[in-house]
């Protein structure tokens, strides 16, 4: 188990960051294989099986992973954005409201589009038109999503003066400063700060 460097919290857990990592791959991988090929179909497998994963951690996962810390609806997603936009966000340990929207959207699009790719693989929908329309057009949409969200991140990054991607790499996170303290920059018990 590794503490926090001195000054960062640790945000996001060992296997929070792997999935993340992991998913970009396989997401990657199916987008830059061929349709039909084994390689785009485990590819295909692997990224139905980490969304799974994913919204279980949603739910049963570290404090920053479930939806609870950060799911909001439409008004503070908005508010979010407006906040950026005037380049005076306010700090998140974890996602911030339109972070948040964004994950749902990734995973929404991936479980479609992974989903629907597994079955055309099945007899009952082998060569369906339908399934195929519904494959492609969500696998487009993800792959119109992922550089805005990188975008997001990197946006961010520079707003907040924290490298987001950095992070998502070793887990931490610089404090908020005095004063600054988002709804999610509580301070928490030093068993908190410890990977797990």
């Amino acid at each position: 188990m590794r503490r926090a460097v001195p000054g960062t919290v640790r945000v996001w857990t060992l296997d929070v960051r792997l999935l993340h990592w992991t998913l970009a791959a396989a997401v990657a991988t199916a987008w830059f294989s061929e349709a039909g090929e084994r390689l785009h179909e485990r590819a295909g497998w692997l990224v139905l099986g980490l969304v799974a994963v994913r919204i279980l951690l949603g739910f049963v996962g570290s404090r920053h992973a479930r939806f609870t810390d950060f799911v909001r609806g439409p008004r503070a997603v908005l508010a979010t954005l407006a906040a950026l936009v005037r380049g005076r966000p306010s700090p998140h340990l974890g996602h911030n409201p339109a972070g948040g929207a964004m994950i749902l959207a990734l995973l929404a699009g991936l479980l479609v589009s992974a989903g629907s790719g597994a079955l055309m693989v099945t007899d009952r929908f082998w060569g369906d038109p339908l399934i195929e329309a519904l494959h492609e057009t969500t696998s487009n949409l993800v792959v119109l999503l992922v550089p805005v969200h990188v975008a997001g991140a990197l946006v961010s990054s520079l707003l907040e003066r924290q490298n987001l991607v950095l992070s998502m790499i070793t887990g931490n996170k610089r404090l908020p400063p005095p004063g600054a303290e988002a709804d999610d920059a509580r301070p928490r018990p030093a068993a908190a700060l410890v990977d797990c």
